[in-house]
C-alpha cells in the first residue's frame, strides 16, 4: 500500500490543463500533490484521510495585484482572513507603508507576514513618492538603491505598479524607477514589472510597454483593453472592470491566457461582508464568464504571470494548496489547505489575535505642527475672491476643478457660507510643518467634518469640514490616536477608527475593523457625501497622479500639468 500524508477521496477535481472537472482521489506527500487518481483504484496508507463526498476541489486562489494596507489591517490577520476566502497566495504592493516609513516599512511588512498561514509576497514599491518632494511630503522615499536592496529579499517577486506613467515615457526623464528598470534589463531580464496606465493608448502605450512594463490592472474602455491584450500586455481584472463588454470580448476571443482576476483595493467592511478574490470570480461567473475559465483566471494564469511555477494547479509535484467547494455558484470554501496543512475549516473556532509587534516608532508617526483656530482662517484681499475648488464626483475617485466666488470679511475669506468644505492637509512627519489649503464641493458632505491620516499616498493628515471648531477637534483627536479616520459633527465624534500603526493600519480583526469602517461610511453618507466608497474617495483627494485637481501639504496640484497651482484665481 502506498503511503501519503493526506488522502482526499471522492472529489470533483479541477484540472487546469484541460479546464475541466474529473472525479478522482488525490494524495499529498511532503506538502505537494502526489497522485491524482482518476480511476480511484490505488489505496493509500495516509496520516489523514478526507472524504470530499463529491465536493469540488480547486487550487488555492492567487491574487497578484493587491494592497494589504487598503484593508487597514496588518499582514497576519489579513492572511488568516484570506484563508477563509480560499486565497492561499497573494502579491501585495506596500507603497502605502513605504510612503510612511520607507524601506524599513517594507521590511516590517515582510516580517509581519511570517505569521500568516498563506504565502504573502511583495512587489517593490516603484513610486514613493508618487510624484516628487516638490509636490508632496512623504515620511519615506524608495529610490533606485533602495529598490536594488529590496530585490534581494526572498519574498519580493516583482516591481510594483509604476504609477507615474506619463512621466516615465518622457525621453530623458530622471525618475528613480527609470534608473531601476535600466538596471533590471542588464541584471534580471524578464523580471516581472507591474504597470498602472489608465488611458494610455497608441504610441504612448507602446512607449510604456517598450520599457518592459507589461501588466496593468486599472480601469479601461473596451478599446483600451483590446489594445493592451493585442500588444502583449497581461491584463488584471478587478471588480470595477467586470463589465459585460469586457468579459464578452475575453470570452468570445478565447483570451483567458492573457488575463487574471485581482482585487487591488478592498476595504475591511467589504472583505468581511462579501469576501475577496473568490467574490470577483463568482461575480464574473454570474455575468456569463464560464466557471471553469473563472477558476483558471483566479489560480493558474496569475501563478504563471508571477512565475510561480510551483502552484496554481492540482498536479503531481505542485504545492498542495487547495480548497473544497460545495457548489461553484457560491465560491465559499468549506475547507482550505496550504502545502497539505489545513488552514481553514468552516466550523473552526475564532481566529487567534496577531502576535507581531512593530517597532516602537511605528506607533508614534503623527508629529504635527501646533494647530489653533487661527489656522482655519485664510487671508484674502478685497471684498470678494475667486478660488479654485476640488469637485468631488459620485461615480469615481477622479475630481475636477471648479472656480467659486467667496466673500471676504475683515481681511479673511468668509468660506463658512460658501457651501464648500474647507480642506487642510497638514504635514505629519515633523519635517516642515506645511499646511496645504483647498476647498471641496460637489458630492461631498453638506455638514460636519471628516479627517484622516489614511490619505493616499503620502498619508499626511487631511481634515475637511464646515466648522473650525469641529475641524480642530478632529485634528486633536487624530494626534491623540496617532492616526485614524473619523467623522465629527457639532462637537461630537460620530464614528472613528484608530490606525496606530504608522497612521494607516489597525492590528484588530477584519470583523472589528470592518464594523468601524462601515459606521464611518454610513456617517459620511448621512452628512451628504455621495459615493459608492466615500472613504476611498476622501482618501484619494491628495493623490497627485490621479486627475484632475488634488490637495497635498504643498497645496493644490494640477495633476495633468504636474504643477502646484494657487488657491486664488487671478
Amino acid at each position: 500500500m502506498e503511503k501519503a500524508d493526506l488522502w482526499i477521496r471522492n472529489a470533483k477535481v479541477y484540472n487546469s490543463y484541460r479546464k475541466e472537472f474529473f472525479e478522482a482521489d488525490v494524495s499529498v506527500k511532503d506538502g505537494k500533490f502526489f497522485y491524482i487518481d482518476r480511476e480511484k483504484s490505488t489505496e493509500f496508507d495516509a496520516v489523514k484521510e478526507i472524504d470530499a463526498d463529491g465536493k469540488y476541489m480547486i487550487p488555492g486562489m492567487i491574487d497578484i495585484h493587491m494592497h494589504i494596507e487598503s484593508s487597514m489591517m496588518t499582514p497576519g490577520p489579513f492572511g488568516r482572513y484570506m484563508a477563509s476566502c480560499g486565497v492561499t497566495t497573494i502579491v501585495s504592493e506596500p507603497h502605502e507603508m513605504a510612503n510612511v516609513r520607507g524601506i524599513r516599512g517594507v521590511h516590517e511588512m515582510i516580517c509581519a507576514a511570517e505569521e500568516a498561514p498563506i504565502d504573502i509576497y511583495y512587489g517593490i514599491p516603484s513610486s514613493v513618492p508618487s510624484t516628487s518632494s516638490r509636490l508632496e511630503t512623504t515620511g519615506g522615499v524608495i529610490d533606485c538603491e533602495a529598490m536594488k536592496c529590496l530585490l534581494k529579499e526572498k519574498d519580493v517577486v516583482c516591481v510594483g505598479e509604476i504609477m507615474n506613467y506619463r512621466k516615465i515615457i518622457e525621453e530623458g526623464n530622471q525618475l528613480e524607477i527609470t534608473k531601476f528598470l535600466e538596471y533590471l534589463r542588464e541584471e534580471k531580464p524578464g523580471y516581472v514589472v507591474e504597470g498602472h496606465c489608465p488611458s494610455l493608448t497608441g504610441l504612448e502605450l507602446a512607449k510604456f510597454l517598450y520599457l518592459g512594463i507589461d501588466g496593468d490592472h486599472t480601469e479601461h474602455t473596451l478599446e483600451e483593453v483590446r489594445q493592451r491584450i493585442e500588444n502583449g500586455m497581461f491584463f488584471e481584472i478587478q471588480e470595477k472592470m467586470l463589465k459585460p463588454e469586457i468579459l464578452d470580448y475575453i470570452v468570445s476571443n478565447n483570451l483567458y491566457e492573457h488575463v487574471s482576476f485581482v482585487t487591488d483595493d478592498t476595504m475591511a467592511d467589504a472583505l468581511y461582508e462579501k469576501g475577496h478574490l473568490n467574490k470577483v470570480a463568482e461575480q464574473a461567473v454570474r455575468m456569463g464568464f464560464p466557471v471553469e475559465q473563472a477558476i483558471y483566471c483566479a489560480t493558474f494564469t496569475p501563478a504563471r504571470r508571477m512565475q510561480f511555477y510551483d502552484r496554481g494547479s492540482i498536479a503531481p509535484g505542485k504545492l498542495a494548496d487547495f480548497q473544497l467547494l460545495e457548489n461553484l455558484e457560491v465560491m465559499e470554501p468549506s475547507l482550505v489547505y496550504k502545502c497539505g496543512v489545513e488552514i481553514y475549516h468552516r466550523n473552526s473556532a475564532e481566529e487567534p489575535k496577531s502576535s507581531y509587534e512593530f517597532p516602537e516608532d511605528f506607533y508614534h508617526s503623527v508629529c504635527l505642527p501646533e494647530i489653533t483656530k487661527n489656522n482655519f482662517q485664510i487671508p484674502a484681499n478685497g471684498k470678494k475672491a475667486l478660488v479654485r475648488a476640488i469637485c468631488v464626483q459620485e461615480s469615481c475617485t477622479q475630481t475636477k476643478e471648479v472656480q467659486i466666488e467667496m466673500p471676504v470679511k475683515d481681511g479673511y475669506l468668509h468660506w463658512q457660507e460658501s457651501g464648500c468644505m474647507l480642506a487642510m492637509v497638514i504635514e505629519r512627519y515633523g519635517k516642515n510643518g506645511n499646511i496645504g489649503y483647498g476647498f471641496l464641493t460637489g458630492d461631498c458632505c453638506r455638514a460636519g467634518t471628516v479627517a484622516t491620516t489614511y490619505y493616499h499616498d503620502h498619508h499626511n493628515l487631511l481634515v475637511a469640514g464646515h466648522k473650525p471648531e469641529d475641524m480642530l477637534l478632529a485634528v486633536q483627536r487624530l494626534e491623540k490616536l496617532q492616526g485614524g479616520f473619523l467623522v465629527v459633527n457639532e462637537g461630537e465624534i460620530l464614528a472613528e477608527l484608530a490606525l496606530p500603526v504608522c497612521g494607516i493600519l489597525n492590528e484588530g480583526s477584519v470583523e472589528n475593523i470592518g464594523r468601524a469602517v462601515k459606521k464611518i461610511r454610513g456617517k459620511m453618507n448621512s452628512l451628504g457625501y455621495k459615493h459608492l466608497n466615500p472613504i476611498m474617495s476622501f482618501g484619494t483627494l491628495g493623490l497627485p497622479v490621479s486627475p484632475a485637481l488634488k490637495l497635498t501639504d504643498r497645496g493644490l496640484i494640477d495633476v495633468k500639468a504636474g504643477e502646484i497651482v494657487p488657491l486664488f484665481v487671478k
